[in-house]
């Protein structure tokens, strides 16, 4: 078992920031963490992680320069599929 917990930053600027600082970031560093574990063997995990920071880094940059959220994050709707 492992247990993960979330650490304040003291400074969210969208939506995501509020949500996703707390919540998304925390998704992906549990993907990561998953990765960690369970592929062990297959290297297409280091390229699945690596895409993550950079998505997050993408971001970050985005909020800095547009003070909002990516497209991508800001338009995304559940799909009725």
């Amino acid at each position: 078992m492992h247990v993960r917990g979330y650490q304040e930053e003291g400074s969210t600027t969208t939506p995501f920031d509020m949500g996703g600082g707390a919540i998304g970031s925390i998704v992906f560093h549990l993907v990561g963490d998953v990765i960690d574990r369970v592929m062990t063997i297959d290297t297409s995990g280091v390229y699945i992680k690596q895409a993550i920071r950079d998505k997050l880094i993408e971001h970050k940059r985005y909020i800095g320069e547009y003070g909002t959220d990516l497209p991508e994050v800001r338009d995304w709707r559940w799909s009725a599929k």
